[in-house]
């Protein structure tokens, strides 16, 4: 009998390791603190030295989104959540983008270059805070499984809001180029006509493992805690569905965008994406010399006429 108590003891001591760790690992990676709005004189720019060279126009983008008119726009998630949006028109009537941001990141942070880049094109944009981050509620993050929900709720409301007529183009950046991706990989309306995946990755569980083993961490041991971590405390399934299994199931026009020294998303997942995708009208953008996110300021003027031009080919009447 005593041996069997000695038993039952390692086994419940394993167990609440093994949940303790997963529990850590969540917190690590999906759960978000409450945030504070940044004052009129502050503001966030990506960690890294790759962003340093570009703070400049980061700051003047973010300042003239502050200045340019805008609407606030609010919305619930399915799960209940207010979700938190920014439109700014550039013309009335014209097509509009629903633009969406990265893992960590916010609408005005990773956002204000792309209201820019929606001028340049005519288009109207509506900048979103994915849930939990900027001024959207919630806490977990969940690498676009949820957030591809809330996208296309946001897609319903400005069919609702600005009429059956409108155009829209979904586009994304990092873990918002996924949320886009992973939006078009179920049935669309016809109002919604391209997907613009700028440096997404294939899918939540490679990204992941990806950044384990550069930590210098054993994959194959780790990444069941993460999945662990999302099951329990986040009550999500991180390999529910990913950008490569939309892309297979995607027919609108797709434009995927990457910098080819993306030392963060590799290159190569937009790569594998654009393979898999099924859409008759697709595009892969390169962007020499582009780190992580950094496309458009690495190459404006490259970035805004490949658009226009895929609109021209395309026939999609998006630009001016």
């Amino acid at each position: 009998m005593q041996i069997l108590w000695w038993i039952l003891g390692v086994i419940a001591f394993i167990a609440v390791a093994v949940l303790a760790v997963a529990f850590g690992v969540f917190i690590h990676v999906f759960w978000f603190k409450s945030r504070k709005p940044l004052g009129d004189d502050e503001f966030e720019i990506p960690v890294g030295d790759i962003y340093e060279v570009y703070r400049e126009d980061m700051i003047n983008w973010v300042k003239a989104a502050r200045t340019l008119p805008h609407e606030d726009f609010e919305i619930k998630s399915y799960d209940g959540l207010t979700l938190r949006g920014r439109y700014y028109e550039c013309k009335k009537g014209a097509p509009m983008e629903i633009l969406v941001h990265g893992y960590e990141g916010n609408s005005e942070r990773d956002l204000s270059g792309g209201i820019e880049r929606c001028f340049k094109l005519g288009r109207n944009a509506l900048v979103v805070d994915q849930r939990a981050a900027g001024r959207s509620d919630g806490h977990i993050a969940t690498f676009g499984i949820r957030e591809r929900k809330d996208c296309r709720k946001w897609i319903d409301f400005c069919i609702e809001h600005f009429g059956n007529d409108v155009k829209i183009g979904i586009t994304g950046v990092s873990m918002g180029a996924a949320t886009v991706m992973m939006t078009a990989g179920a049935p669309l309306p016809d109002n919604v006509k391209f997907v613009l995946a700028d440096c997404g990755y294939s899918s939540a569980k490679e990204i992941i493992c990806k950044f384990i083993s550069e930590i210098g961490l054993p994959v194959k041991l780790s990444y069941p805690f993460v999945k662990l971590g999302a099951r329990l405390y986040g009550n999500f399934d991180i390999e529910e569905y990913s950008p490569l299994q939309a892309m297979q199931n995607c027919s609108i026009p797709v434009l995927f965008v990457h910098g080819d020294t993306d030392a963060f998303v590799p290159y190569s997942m937009s790569v594998s994406l654009y393979n898999a995708c099924k859409s008759e009208k697709k595009a892969l953008i390169t962007i020499k010399g582009a780190g992580h996110g950094l496309a458009y300021p690495v190459a404006r003027d490259e970035y805004v006429e490949s658009l226009r031009r895929y609109d021209k080919e395309w026939g999609l009447n998006c630009a001016e």
